[in-house]
């Protein structure tokens, strides 16, 4: 049997920007910066990592977006993200 990582990393999708709308709209999505492992986050918000998922926090490697960040993407719609379901939250790394 697969472990959760391993399921959720079958559900990694890239979407964009107008489709992950919806989502921050109601303050769902957590931006992961790109040295993290988009699974490996995801795996530690589903299992309530609180440790490890505050030490990300803390150092900024994962954070809801910022205002300038909303600005930009809302004026770019076609934006790419990689995304993971985590309910109730949608964890996304921006496409390079």
């Amino acid at each position: 049997m697969p472990n959760l990582k391993e399921r959720l990393e079958k559900d990694v999708a890239d979407i964009s920007w107008k489709d992950l709308q919806p989502h921050a709209k109601r303050d769902a999505v957590i931006v992961v910066k790109s040295e993290l492992d988009l699974s490996e986050v995801a795996v530690a918000i589903a299992e309530d990592n609180a440790a490890l998922v505050q030490g990300w926090i803390s150092d900024r490697s994962i954070a809801k977006p910022t205002a300038k960040q909303l600005t930009d993407w809302n004026s770019t719609l076609q934006k790419q993200f990689t995304v993971l379901i985590v309910q109730p939250f949608v964890i996304v790394q921006e496409v390079a």
